[in-house]
C-alpha cells in the first residue's frame, strides 16, 4: 500500500517589513543579505530586501524565522495542489 505525504501548513507572518515567521519550509537553498531562498511546501519562496538574517532555523518543525527589510516575496515552481499546466487543466 502506497503511503501518501502530508503537507505541513504554510503559513507567512510578517510584522512591519523587518521581522517575519514561515512555517512548512522544508528546506533553505540560498542566503545572504539580500535574498533567501526557500523550498517550501508550496513552492520556492524567494525572499528579497536589505540586512536579511536568518534569527532561527527550525528545519524539523518546518520553520525559519527572519529579520531585515523586506522587499518582495516571490513564488515560482508548482502548486502541488495543482497538477499539470494550465493548457492541460483548460482542456480537460
Amino acid at each position: 500500500m502506497e503511503e501518501k505525504k502530508s503537507l505541513k501548513p504554510h503559513s507567512i507572518m510578517w510584522n512591519d517589513r523587518r521581522s517575519g515567521n514561515v512555517t512548512g519550509v522544508k528546506d533553505v537553498l540560498s542566503f545572504d543579505e539580500n535574498s533567501v531562498v526557500l523550498q517550501t511546501e508550496q513552492g520556492m519562496l524567494t525572499v528579497k530586501g536589505k540586512d536579511l538574517h536568518i534569527g532561527r532555523l527550525m528545519l524539523d518543525q518546518g520553520e525559519v524565522e527572519m529579520e531585515g527589510h523586506v522587499d518582495s516575496l516571490v513564488y515560482s515552481g508548482s502548486d502541488p495542489a495543482k497538477k499539470g499546466s494550465l493548457v492541460k487543466r483548460m482542456f480537460r
